[in-house]
C-alpha cells in the first residue's frame, strides 16, 4: 500500500462475508464515505485504484496490454483468418468480381464498423469478459454471455482442427518434389500403373483425400481415427495452451509474430505470382465488375454475412481483448483501423490468390490446347476434317491459344453436325477461371496445384503452410480468450489449470473430427454451431446497448471515456439500422437454411469425386442440438433471473470473503437505477491502471434486476491470480 495513501481502516477480529448487494450499494450510493473505507484507495499521484487486504504482501491486478501496437495486433489476428483467404476471393468471384465489394463495403459501414466499436467500448469500460459484460448491461439478457462462449467453443473444435491440416501439409512440403506432385504408382506382377482413384480426380485432390484425410465414404462410416491427423490435432492444441496459458502476458507476444507473419507471406506471394504468366488473366478476370449481379439479394447476404464473421463479432473474443485496455483508450480508432486492416487484406489475400489461379488456369489452358490439337491432327491424318479448314498460317505442333480457338470456331462451323461427335473442347481460359473453389478446395486442393508449377516449389509450399497455421493460431487466440476470459472473470479458477483444463477437453472431443469420416463433421460444426447462434447472440448485443441500457446512455458514457462524443451517425445505426438489417440477415439465414438439404459432400472413392448425401437422422439431430445448445443460456438465464430463482441476496453464491476484512455499514437505496456506465468520476471511473502499479476494487457478482450496477473491478483479474471470482449468477 502507498505510504501517502490516506486510509480508514475499521478492523474486526474474525471473517467477515459481504454479499454483492452490500459491496454494490456501499460502493455507488456514497463516494465520500466509499472513498474513505478500506476498500478503496485513493492516490492523488497515480489516480490508483486499489484493493487492499490485511497481511497481503503484494497487489492484485488486472493484466493489461504492454503497449498499443501489442493490442492491435491481438484484434487484427483474430479478426484476419483463414476466410480472409479462402473465402472472401471466393465470394468475390462468385457474386460479380469487383462490383462486390461494393455491397461488402456498404455493409462493413453500415453494421461492421459500428457492432465492432460497440464491442469494444463495452469490453473497455466494463473490463470484464462476455459474461460480466451483459450482466452488467442487463441482467436478465446475462445469458448472451454465456451463449458467446459456447459457441466459441463449438467453433474451436473445428478450426484447430484445420490448423492440424496445416500442420501435416506443413511437414510434408520439406521434399523435392512435393508428395502430391504426381500421382503415385501401383505393381500388379510385373505390370505399374496409376492409382485408379488418383487417375480419375487429379494428384492433389487425391492426395487430400486420400492420404491425408483418408476419408470415408459417408459420415455413418466412422473408419477409425486417423493417427497421422490425431498427432496434428494434439500439436495444434499443445501450441495454442503454450500460448494462452499465462494470457496476454504469453499470447501477446506471439501476437508479434502471428499477426505479422502472414502479411510477409502474402507479400512474397503477390511478387512472385505478378511474375507468374498469366498471373494479369486472373487479377483482369477478379475484378471485372458485373454490375447486374449486385441487384442480386444473395449477394447482399453473402456480403453481409462475410462482414459479420470477418470482424469476429459475438464471440466474445473482441470483448475479452478490450476489457485489457485502459479506460480511456481511443476504441474509436482501434474500431475503424482494425476495420480497414482487415478489409484490405482481404484485397490483397484476393489478388494473391487470383494471380496464382490465373497462372494455374494458363498452365491448365495450355494443356488442354495441347491435347485438342493433337486431337485434330490425328482426324486430318484420317481425313475426317479436310485440310482445308486448317488456316495456312497455323503450326499444328505449337498452337497458340488465338490460333486454336480460331480453328475451332471453323471446325464447329463447317461441321456443325457432327461437332459434338469430334469431342473437341473449347479450352476457354474464363471456364477454368469461373471453376469456383474455396475452404479447403482452394487451400489444399487449387492452390496446392499451382505451387507444384513454381519454382522451388517446397519453399513456397512451406510459407504458404505456415501462413495458415499463423492464420489459424491468430484467430484460435481470440476465440480461447473469449472462453478463457469470462470464465476467469466469473469463477474462482486459476488461469492455468482452466486453460488446460479447456485444451485438453476440447482435443479430447476434437477427436470427432479426426476419425476418417472427420471431415463431415467439420463441415456439420461449420454450417450449424455458429452462423444462426452467433446471429442471435448479436442482435440481442445491439438490443441489449441501443434499446435496454439506452443509446442516449451509452453515447453519454462513451464521451466521458474518450473525451468527445462520437458521431450521431453511430446513434442512428445502433438504435435503427444494425438492429434491421441484422433482423434482415437472422431471416435470410433460416430461409436460406430451410431450401438448403442437410447434407454434405462425401468423397467416393470408386468414382473419383463428390456426391452430394443427406445427413441421416442421427446427424439432423445432432444439427438441431447443436443450435439449441448455443441458444439456450438465453432462455434460461432470462426466465430465471425474470421469476427471480436465483437469489442476489447474502445466501446467494456469489459472494465474497475477506480475512480480518472490513465492513462497510451505510445506508443505500438499491432500487436506483445507476443510469450510466460511468458514475461522475466515481471511483470506478478512474482512469485504467498500467501494469505493476494499480488494481481495480474487489467486486462480485452480478447486478439484480433492481440494482441495476455492475461488477467492473478487479475481478478479471485473471492470468496470473488465484483469487478468481465466482459465478455472475
Amino acid at each position: 500500500m502507498p505510504k501517502n495513501s490516506k486510509v480508514a481502516k475499521r478492523e474486526l477480529d474474525e471473517d467477515v462475508t459481504e454479499s454483492v448487494k452490500d459491496l454494490l450499494s456501499n460502493e455507488d450510493m456514497n463516494d465520500n464515505q466509499f472513498k474513505k473505507s478500506a476498500l478503496y484507495v485513493d492516490d492523488s499521484q497515480t489516480d490508483k485504484d486499489v484493493d487492499i487486504e490485511e497481511g497481503s504482501d503484494t497487489e492484485d491486478e488486472r493484466p493489461a496490454w504492454n503497449n498499443k501496437l501489442q493490442y492491435i495486433l491481438a484484434q487484427v489476428g483474430f479478426s484476419v483468418g483463414l476466410g480472409n483467404v479462402w473465402r472472401f476471393p471466393y465470394l468475390c468471384q462468385k457474386n460479380g468480381g469487383g462490383a462486390y465489394l461494393v455491397p461488402y463495403l456498404i455493409l462493413l459501414l453500415i453494421i461492421g464498423i459500428p457492432l465492432f466499436f460497440l464491442e469494444l467500448a463495452v469490453g473497455q469500460r466494463i473490463r470484464r469478459g462476455s459474461i460480466g459484460v451483459w450482466n452488467y448491461i442487463s441482467p436478465r439478457l446475462g445469458g448472451i454471455g454465456f451463449s458467446s462462449c459456447i459457441v466459441c467453443f463449438f467453433v474451436a473444435l473445428y478450426y484447430n482442427v484445420i490448423i492440424g491440416w496445416s500442420l501435416f501439409y506443413f511437414s510434408k512440403s520439406f521434399q523435392h518434389p512435393l508428395p502430391w506432385d504426381q500421382c503415385p504408382l501401383e505393381k500388379n506382377g510385373t505390370q505399374t500403373f496409376v492409382v485408379p482413384e488418383c487417375e480419375k480426380s487429379s494428384a492433389t485432390t487425391y492426395f487430400w483425400y486420400r492420404e491425408a484425410l483418408d476419408i470415408s465414404d459417408s459420415i455413418s462410416e466412422s473408419g477409425g481415427l486417423n493417427w497421422k491427423m490425431t498427432v496434428c490435432l494434439f500439436i495444434a492444441w499443445f501450441m495454442v495452451c503454450l500460448a494462452m496459458i499465462k494470457g496476454i502476458q504469453s499470447s501477446g507476444k506471439v501476437m508479434y509474430f502471428s499477426s505479422l507473419f502472414p502479411y510477409v507471406v502474402l507479400i512474397c506471394f503477390l511478387v512472385r505470382g505478378l511474375l507468374l504468366k498469366g498471373s494479369w488473366d486472373g487479377i483482369r478476370y477478379m475484378f471485372t465488375p458485373k454490375l447486374e449481379i449486385m441487384l442480386d439479394p444473395q449477394v447482399w447476404r453473402g456480403a453481409a454475412t462475410q462482414v459479420f464473421f470477418a470482424l469476429g463479432l459475438g464471440f466474445g473474443g473482441v470483448i475479452a481483448f478490450s476489457s485489457y485496455n485502459k479506460r480511456n483508450n481511443n476504441c474509436h480508432f482501434d474500431a475503424v483501423l482494425v476495420s480497414l486492416i482487415n478489409f484490405f487484406t482481404s484485397i490483397l489475400a484476393t489478388l494473391v490468390v487470383f494471380a496464382v489461379l490465373g497462372f494455374k488456369a494458363n498452365i491448365i489452358n495450355e494443356k488442354c490446347i495441347a491435347r485438342n490439337a493433337d486431337r485434330i491432327l490425328d482426324m486430318l491424318k484420317a481425313e475426317v476434317i479436310s485440310h482445308d479448314l486448317i488456316p495456312h498460317h497455323v503450326n499444328l505442333s505449337e498452337v497458340s491459344a488465338t490460333d486454336y480457338h480460331l480453328m475451332y470456331n471453323i471446325i464447329k462451323e463447317v461441321k456443325e453436325e457432327e461437332f459434338l461427335k469430334l469431342g473437341l473442347d473449347s479450352c476457354q481460359l474464363e471456364d477454368e477461371l469461373n471453376q469456383a473453389a474455396q475452404g479447403t478446395g482452394l487451400a489444399f486442393i487449387a492452390f496446392t496445384e499451382a505451387m507444384t508449377h513454381f519454382p522451388a516449389s517446397p519453399f513456397w509450399s512451406v510459407m504458404f503452410f505456415l501462413m495458415l497455421v499463423n492464420l489459424g493460431l491468430g484467430s484460435m487466440f481470440g476465440t480461447i480468450e473469449g472462453i478463457l476470459t469470462p470464465l476467469v472473470d466469473t469463477f474462482k479458477v486459476r488461469k492455468e489449470i482452466l486453460t488446460v483444463g479447456c485444451c485438453l477437453l476440447a482435443f479430447s472431443i476434437g477427436l470427432l473430427f479426426v476419425q476418417r469420416s472427420g471431415n463431415y463433421f467439420v463441415t456439420m460444426f461449420d454450417d450449424y454451431s455458429a452462423t444462426l447462434p452467433l446471429l442471435i447472440v448479436v442482435i440481442l448485443e445491439n438490443i441489449a446497448v441501443a434499446w435496454v441500457y439506452g443509446t442516449d446512455k451509452f453515447m453519454e458514457d462513451l464521451k466521458d471515456m474518450l473525451g468527445f462524443t462520437p458521431s450521431r451517425y453511430y446513434y442512428y445505426t445502433w438504435k435503427y439500422l444494425s438492429p434491421l438489417i441484422l433482423i434482415a440477415l437472422f431471416v435470410a439465414s433460416i430461409v436460406q437454411l430451410g431450401l438448403s438439404p442437410p447434407g454434405y459432400y462425401a468423397w467416393i472413392s470408386e468414382m473419383g469425386g463428390e456426391k452430394f448425401l443427406t445427413f441421416p437422422v442421427w446427424g439432423l439431430t445432432l444439427c438441431i442440438c447443436l443450435i439449441i445448445a448455443a441458444v439456450l443460456p438465453v432462455p434460461v438465464v432470462f426466465v430465471t433471473r425474470y421469476f427471480n430463482l436465483i437469489d442476489d441476496g447474502s445466501n446467494s453464491l456469489a459472494s465474497v470473503s475477506y480475512k480480518k476484512g472490513r465492513i462497510l455499514k451505510e445506508n443505500s437505496n438499491l432500487e436506483e437505477d445507476d443510469a450510466s456506465l460511468l458514475h461522475s468520476k466515481t471511483p470506478s471511473a478512474m482512469p485504467s491502471p498500467v501494469v505493476g502499479n494499480s488494481i481495480y476494487r474487489k467486486q462480485n457478482g452480478s447486478p439484480t434486476p433492481e440494482a441495476d450496477t455492475a461488477p467492473n473491478g478487479r475481478y478479471g483479474i485473471g492470468y496470473l491470480m488465484a483469487d478468481m471470482p465466482e459465478s455472475d449468477l
